[in-house]
């Protein structure tokens, strides 16, 4: 008998939309003149802080913000350095998001989310999905980031999921289609800025509506 059919998430940018829930931070901040300079440049220097010793990621959003601004030769207002980790639990999923996973749910695949996150913050984001998920691994349980592979490994030695039925779902090239590829795993990119893929996935997708279909396409019940 075949085993349990797996489909794991990334998070933010891939259900929640993280870039809009940073933008706005940005704008109160910084005005909304310099709210798309300073997203580019956030999107470089994140990465940079997550690779150093490991952190919260409240600390790393912190972080982040502390030299992005500083780059820009700007100031943080006062009592705001810890802005974007307060403001993300009311970062809201992608208007798709909630209706597909429940569809997958529907047709039997199990739902996991491996996350550059902490516990508490994660749960704040699972409560605006709404959607039940049978395992959570963030970056506080795996002491590392991805594109690290810690966060699938805690994954498969808490499941002992079959690599065959189970599919990586997730935005970033970089943090997740490019390391997933390299545990040989079945990908889907979920592409919503329109970017060229530097690291193939499986599949590509603009968004999460058409996933379920592309899901039992991937692994057969």
């Amino acid at each position: 008998m075949a085993g349990p059919r797996w489909a794991t998430f990334d998070c933010y940018g891939t259900l929640i939309d993280w870039n809009g829930g940073i933008r706005r931070e940005l704008e109160r901040l910084f005005g909304v003149e310099a709210a798309p300079q300073l997203l580019e440049r956030y999107h470089e220097v994140e990465p940079q802080v997550q690779s150093e010793a490991y952190t919260s990621y409240r600390a790393v959003l912190s972080h982040t913000l502390e030299r992005v601004a500083a780059a820009e030769g700007l100031q943080i207002p006062e009592g705001e350095a810890a802005a974007l980790g307060g403001s993300l639990p009311d970062w809201e999923p992608f208007p798709e998001v909630p209706d597909a996973l429940r569809t997958a749910r529907e047709r039997g695949w199990r739902l996991a989310i491996l996350s550059n996150s902490d516990r508490d913050l994660i749960a704040a984001s699972q409560a605006q999905l709404g959607v039940p998920f049978d395992l959570v691994v963030v970056a506080e349980d795996t002491n590392s980031y991805k594109p690290s592979h810690g966060h699938w490994q805690r994954f498969f030695e808490a499941t002992t999921a079959q690599r065959d039925r189970h599919v990586h779902v997730a935005a970033s090239l970089f943090h997740d289609i490019a390391p997933a590829k390299e545990l040989g795993l079945t990908t889907v990119w979920i592409n919503r800025l329109g970017e060229d893929a530097d690291s193939e996935p499986t599949r590509e997708l603009p968004d999460l509506a058409r996933l379920p279909d592309v899901l039992d396409e991937l692994v057969s019940a």
